[in-house]
């Protein structure tokens, strides 16, 4: 028998560390090669790692959670092979984890890798070994009662609480089996004679309880449930915190008729052949290609730490998609060299790729602009975090049917409020409002949206 040890491969480009979500093999359970045996998170995306060997699994890194560095031991494996020396062998990797080697081989020349002779914690067969036994716990010795005089003790014995007494409460056998059946305790019901009858019951029911009476096993209360915070869910937790933390928000909302281009939006579905069904977002995405290169300073990346704003010639345009897993940020590169018919594909794709856990950690980083939709959901104003380092973030809202004044007229209109938040670090209240008027103007009059 020999063991293999499964070292962590290098899996994206500037990684030194994953974290282990999900196991797909416990101590004990024998693997066949290439079967999936874990899923590691990084920043970028999620990868799932599978055996080079077949074997027993006898010691893992870590718990669901813990944080893996790269070229650290994942698993070890026990194989039929013979043991000839040992040497530990790092995972093959696949094409593009090869890729990325390659290329920080030729960034970083001379750098060479080297073994730690130390080997990481793993939880296996050996854990406990060498280990004291924990001394068994003292016991405390029974305490005994004082002894009493024959009259106090004599008194103790034979007291009987008011609500023993009121426990033993007169009633028919009818009335007992209907307190049974309700789950009422006879002792806590009030009655006006010497024993408990059904109109006593009747009124315990109405007026027995200050928050009402509630069926026995009918309790509201749920148990508490606590839930370990890994995988997507602290990437989220982390990506916000840092945004809320860094950029100093400001929101600005404005209101606008989209009566036009939901009537347009009608006509071009009715009219669409065998090209995906349009939904407000492409034809939201449409105006703000058209409106950025007047504001360049909202289609931007700020550099904290080198204190630099870099503002992008291409729109790459994050589209907020939520998950099972939680809210993930696919992006559509060159926005704006696609039609609304073409950016309606690309996010029907990205979704459906975002919900199968499918995205590329090409497709899930570089944006320079992000929009975020509730859809139907909507709500009357969002305050939407920026995606960091992004400078900006728009957030269409629910459109809503009101009367509304055109001159001296009352019509039906379809409006829809529009929040954009900003860092002011980067992007003044002027500019964002000067954008939003830029966006109305193209939602309002939507033929210009199909204007060169």
């Amino acid at each position: 028998m020999a063991r293999f040890t499964f070292k962590l491969p290098d899996i994206g480009e500037g990684i030194s560390e994953a974290e282990i979500v999900a196991w797909h093999v416990a101590i004990g359970d024998r693997v066949e090669e290439d079967s999936p045996i874990a899923d590691m998170m990084t920043d970028k995306a999620t990868v799932e790692m599978e055996s080079p060997v077949t074997g027993v699994v006898v010691e893992l890194a870590g718990e669901v959670g813990d944080q893996v560095s790269i070229g650290a031991a994942l698993v070890v494996i026990e194989t039929d092979a013979v043991e000839v020396a040992d040497e530990v062998v790092a995972a093959p990797l696949t094409a593009a984890q090869a890729e990325t080697a390659e290329q920080y081989e030729a960034e970083n020349p001379g750098v060479e890798e080297v073994a730690t002779e130390t080997p990481s914690p793993l939880r296996g067969e050996g854990r406990g070994e060498g280990q004291p036994q924990a001394e068994p716990l003292a016991t405390a010795p029974t305490p005994h009662p004082s002894p009493l005089p024959g009259g106090e003790r004599e008194q103790t014995q034979t007291a009987v609480s008011p609500t023993e007494q009121k426990a033993h409460a007169l009633a028919s056998p009818a009335v007992r089996a209907r307190a049974r059946d309700l789950g009422i305790d006879l002792a806590s019901v009030k009655t006006d004679s010497d024993r408990v009858r059904h109109a006593d019951l009747d009124a315990y029911l109405r007026y027995g309880s200050g928050e009402g009476y509630h069926p026995p096993h009918a309790s509201r209360a749920r148990e508490d449930q606590p839930i370990k915070v890994i995988g997507m869910r602290r990437r989220i937790a982390e990506n916000m915190a840092a945004s809320k933390r860094a950029i100093p928000h400001f929101t600005y909302v404005d209101e606008i008729d989209v009566t036009a281009l939901e009537a347009m939006r009608a006509d071009l579905n009715a009219n669409r052949g065998g090209r995906p069904k349009l939904t407000m977002l492409p034809l939201m995405i449409v105006a703000i290609c058209k409106t950025i290169p007047d504001f360049p300073m909202l289609n931007a990346r700020y550099d904290d730490e080198a204190g630099v704003v870099t503002r992008h010639g291409s729109i790459h345009l994050g589209m907020a998609a939520q998950t099972d897993a939680g809210l993930t940020v696919p992006v559509i590169r060159d926005a704006q060299d696609r039609n609304v018919w073409q950016l309606a594909t690309e996010i029907t794709r990205l979704a459906e790729a975002a919900r199968a856990g499918k995205l590329a950690p090409s497709e899930m980083g570089g944006g320079t602009i992000t929009v975020t939709s509730l859809g139907p959901l909507g709500g009357i104003a969002t305050t939407p975090v920026i995606n960091r380092p992004e400078v900006a973030i728009i957030g269409p809202n629910k459109i809503v049917e009101r009367p509304v004044f055109k001159g001296d007229e009352v019509v039906r209109a379809k409006l829809m409020n529009l929040s954009i938040s900003c860092d002011h670090r980067v992007v003044d209240g002027w500019d964002a409002a000067s954008f939003v008027q830029g966006l109305k103007k193209y939602l309002e009059t939507p033929v210009l949206l199909f204007a060169d």
